[in-house]
């Protein structure tokens, strides 16, 4: 149902009054915090980003979802980049030094490979995100979304028992 649940709202998100890029902005927010660790400084940094701008929530949500589970996946190239930063370049050992004694920065945990790389990948491919996400909303509306709606699997699914009775439950305390 999990999964259901959330195909139907990026249908929804898709298909939402807001612009493509708030959506593509809530989306690629959402995969920075889904990418590095979130229990960090600079993930408390990115949450607040996420609710102080004026971004897609859902997406947002949605992409931290996606992220965090294909994260893992990518732990060995964020270590190996982690890595190359902490350990291999020589001229940023007295900058990783200097921000460990800063007071607030051992909260980053920068100290820690797979953070460090992470963040920086996260960083790297925002851009690319964003981008490619504010490009599917265009198409998605422009063309693609009448093209699923006609689907028969789409057509089955958005008419079956237990997509209505979901929204009749879901529907149940509003007005």
């Amino acid at each position: 149902m999990f999964w259901l649940q959330l195909v139907g709202n990026f249908l929804k998100i898709l298909r939402a009054g807001q612009s493509p890029a708030q959506i593509a902005g809530g989306f690629a927010l959402g995969s920075l915090v889904g990418l590095s660790p979130s229990f960090t400084l600079q993930g408390l940094f990115f949450w607040l980003l996420i609710f102080a701008l004026n971004v897609n929530l859902s997406a947002a949500f949605l992409s931290f979802t996606l992220c965090i589970l294909f994260a893992y996946l990518l732990d060995p190239l964020f270590h190996w980049l982690g890595f190359q930063l902490l350990v291999e370049m020589e001229s940023l050992r007295g900058f990783w030094t200097a921000l460990y004694n800063a007071p607030i920065a051992p909260l980053t945990r920068f100290n820690n490979t797979v953070v460090l790389g992470s963040l920086v990948g996260a960083l790297l491919l925002f851009p690319f995100v964003y981008f490619a996400m504010h490009r599917f909303v265009m198409a998605y509306r422009a063309t693609i979304g009448a093209k699923v709606e006609q689907w028969r699997i789409y057509q089955i699914i958005s008419k079956s028992a237990v997509v209505r009775w979901y929204e009749r439950i879901k529907n149940f305390g509003e007005s």
